[in-house]
C-alpha cells in the first residue's frame, strides 16, 4: 500500500512506499552517505567501512526483490529508507541534511504499523548515533553487543525492543 500525504498549507508532499528495483541506487546512496557523514563522530573509520560493505548494493537489491525495503520520499526525492525482516526493523537511514525533522520517526512508525499486523513486538539493532531516538520512541535495550573487526577495532551497538499495541492483529 502506497501512502502519499500533501499538506494544503505549503508543506512538501511525503510518500512512504515499498522500494522498487529502480530505487536501489538511491537506497544505497542514502545509507553510504549517512554512514560516511554521521558515524565518524561515534566510531573509527573502519566501522564506517564495515557498514558500507555490509550494506552493499547487491544485498540491498536482494532485499528490495524480497519486498523488505521501504522508502520515504519528499518532493519526489528519496530521503530515507528502512527495512523489515520478520518483526525486526533493519537498515533505517535518513540523509543527514534531513535528520532532526521527524522523518526517521515517520519511517519507524510506518514500519512498526506493518510489523504490528503480524507481531506483538518489534526489535532492532541500534548504532550509537540512533540509540537516543529509539529510546525516545519507547524502545528499551535488551543487551549490548559487539563485533570484532579488523585491526582490533570493535563495533558496539544495542539490541533493542518494544512491545506494540495494535488492535487489528489477529
Amino acid at each position: 500500500m502506497e501512502m502519499s500525504l500533501a499538506n494544503h498549507i505549503g508543506v512538501s508532499p511525503v510518500e512512504f512506499r515499498r522500494a522498487r528495483k529502480s530505487d536501489c541506487g538511491d537506497v544505497t546512496d542514502i545509507i553510504h552517505k549517512t554512514v560516511r557523514k554521521v558515524y565518524p563522530a561515534y566510531y573509527p573509520a573502519e566501522v564506517a567501512d564495515f557498514f558500507c560493505m555490509y550494506h552493499s548494493r547487491e544485498r540491498i537489491q536482494a532485499d528490495i526483490q524480497a519486498g523488505n525495503v521501504w522508502v520515504l520520499r519528499v518532493d519526489g526525492r528519496t530521503i530515507g529508507t528502512g527495512s523489515i525482516e520478520e518483526n525486526n526493523i533493519t537498515r533505517l537511514y535518513v540523509l543527514p541534511e534531513f535528520q532532526g525533522k521527524g522523518y526517521g520517526t515517520r519511517i519507524i512508525g510506518e514500519l512498526e504499523q506493518r510489523i504490528g499486523e503480524e507481531y506483538g513486538s518489534v526489535g532492532l539493532d541500534a548504532s550509537l548515533p540512533s540509540c537516543f531516538l529509539y529510546e525516545k520512541l519507547g524502545y528499551h535495550t535488551i543487551r549490548h553487543e559487539r563485533i570484532h573487526l579488523m585491526n582490533g577495532i570493535v563495533l558496539v551497538y544495542e539490541v533493542m525492543g518494544k512491545q506494540l499495541v495494535m488492535t487489528n492483529r489477529i
